[in-house]
This record gives structure tokens, sequence and C-alpha cells, in this order.
């Protein structure tokens, strides 16, 4: 573990864990470094999904703002590292599911909702924080929220800060899978096992593809997908999809 953050590998499943949960796993002003240098080190060989978690029951509160955290470096300094952390996320090409229990607030939640699928428990809290505290959006934020619930809504959460609960969340489309606490692992799990089986290939380009989907016109999206689907069909995974479609057996996809 380095400045509060785990990394741990099982099966082709890579778990990064926020392991502060006396400070309800706020990340401290190293920690942001080590979040960013972890996430632009992925994929290594062999890596199929990422799950991102706290310990114990928070998911994370953000930027720890506490006394002990005063730093040297500029502020604008320190802000670029959380960016290229949230830069790094938004890239990786393997699919990602963020774990949420407990408290998702401020740079906590939008490390959630930079995730390719979310699944909550019923007792999750969420909330843009930062007006609380005298901010203004980062971690993305400012660009994740009005394309996930719309303008007005972002900026109902934003400039009000409000707690929303598990249900709210799952309500505004910011939560995929809302489940009690004790089905949780099992539903993380079961999402995980269908990403892991999915074609590696073709996962990271349909992710490449939406990530654009607002910066593009229709025509340049009809070139991209067309493009890459060639990309696809040239694959021993495509070949090996229509082979398991004539024998009735689930296909088992290898990434090439």
């Amino acid at each position: 573990m380095e400045n509060g953050l785990r990394l741990t590998r099982a099966d082709g499943v890579v778990t990064l864990s926020i392991d502060r949960p006396g400070r309800k796993n706020a990340i401290s002003a190293a920690g942001w470094g080590t979040l960013h240098a972890l996430l632009a080190g992925l994929p290594a060989a062999g890596d199929r999904v990422l799950v991102v978690t706290g310990a114990g029951q928070d998911f994370c509160a953000g930027a720890d703002l506490s006394a002990d955290q005063v730093s040297d470096v500029l502020p604008l300094q320190a802000m670029r590292v959380v960016g290229d952390a949230c830069l790094a996320l938004h890239r990786l090409p393997i699919p990602s599911v963020a774990r949420v229990d407990g408290v998702a607030v401020g740079a906590g939640m939008n490390l959630a909702l930079g995730c390719d699928l979310v699944v909550a428990t019923d007792r999750a809290r969420f909330s843009q924080i930062f007006v609380r505290r005298g901010l203004s959006l980062d971690f993305g934020g400012s660009w994740l929220l009005p394309r996930l619930v719309g303008l007005h809504r972002a900026k109902e959460m934003a400039l009000l800060g409000e707690i929303l609960s598990g249900a709210q969340a799952r309500e505004y489309g910011l939560v995929h899978r809302l489940v009690a606490p004790a089905e949780l692992d099992a539903t993380v799990a079961e999402l995980v096992a269908a990403l892991r089986a999915g074609p590696p290939v073709a996962l990271a380009a349909t992710k490449a593809l939406l990530n654009n989907a607002f910066d593009v016109t229709l025509q340049q999206a009809l070139d991209d997908e067309g493009r890459v689907q060639a990309h696809n069909l040239g694959l021993q995974d495509a070949q090996e999809a229509a082979q398991a479609f004539r024998d009735r057996r689930p296909p088992v996809f290898e990434g090439r």
C-alpha cells in the first residue's frame, strides 16, 4: 500500500482500494499522485477489468482537507495532478466498475462516476459537496455531470451540494445497480465476470467510441465505427464468436 492506496490482482481483475477508513477513505495530498501512477500503469498483461472500491463501509470522501494535509505544492500544480488521475481513469481501455458503499462525495463521487459502471448499496450517499467547502467542482465533475444527468440537474447538484441517497442516485441514472449491503460483493462479482468474459479489443473500442460521442459529428462517429469494426472483423475473437454461435456454446475471448 502507498499513500492509502492498494492495488491487487486476481484472475484478470484489478482491484484499486482506497484504504483510509479512519478518514472515510478521503485521499491525501500525496495520494492523488499515487492514484494517477496506479491508473496510468494499467492495464498490465492479463488485466481485463478494474474494480475501484473503498475499505470498510465507505467509498471515498474526496480530498482530505484536514490541517495535516497542508502542502507546499502550488494549488494549480496540485490540481493538475488530480486532473491527470481523472484522465488516466477516463482513458483506461479496460472496463471499470465502482463498488460504492457509504459516502461517495466530492472528488470521491466523481471518481465513482468516472468508472463505466457503478454498483451502490441502498445506504450509499452521494454529494457534489464542493460548494459547502467553499470550492468548485473537480475530478471531472463539470464534464461528467451534464453528460450523465443533463445541465439543469447538474447545476442543481453542484450549486446546492445536497446529499443524495443511493435511491436518488439510481433515479438520476448515476447508479447502474442498487443493492442491499449484503448483496454488494455478489452483484459486483457478477458484473465483473460478464465484463471479464467479453472480447477485450471490442470492449476497449466500444468504450472509446462512447467516450467520444459528444465530441464528434454523426459522420465522424460512423467513420470511427467503420474503422474499428473492420479491425474487429480481422481478429480471432470475432471468428471465435462466430464459431461459438454455430456450436451453441459460450465464446472464449483472448483479445487477439
